[in-house]
């Protein structure tokens, strides 16, 4: 496993911690480092979309699904 893929399965985990706070970072994390081909962050943030309590972490989810999305679609 490449050391890009630990980390994004690292804040993959953290989308499940008790701190909203945490889940929001690696969201960001996410973001930044995945691409559309990563189908597990993008199932990962539609659970967070569809089930996190908290409506921030919610659409930082979304936000985040859609950018990764986006990156697909110019690169090609």
């Amino acid at each position: 496993m490449t050391t890009s893929k630990r980390i994004i399965a690292y804040h993959v985990a953290r989308l499940k911690d008790k701190s909203a706070a945490i889940r929001l970072q690696s969201i960001k994390e996410l973001e930044l480092l995945a691409d559309a081909a990563d189908t597990e962050v993008l199932e990962a943030l539609k659970d967070v979309y569809v089930h996190d309590p908290e409506l921030d972490v919610r659409k930082a989810a979304q936000e985040a699904g859609r950018a990764i999305y986006l990156k697909q679609a110019t690169q090609k």
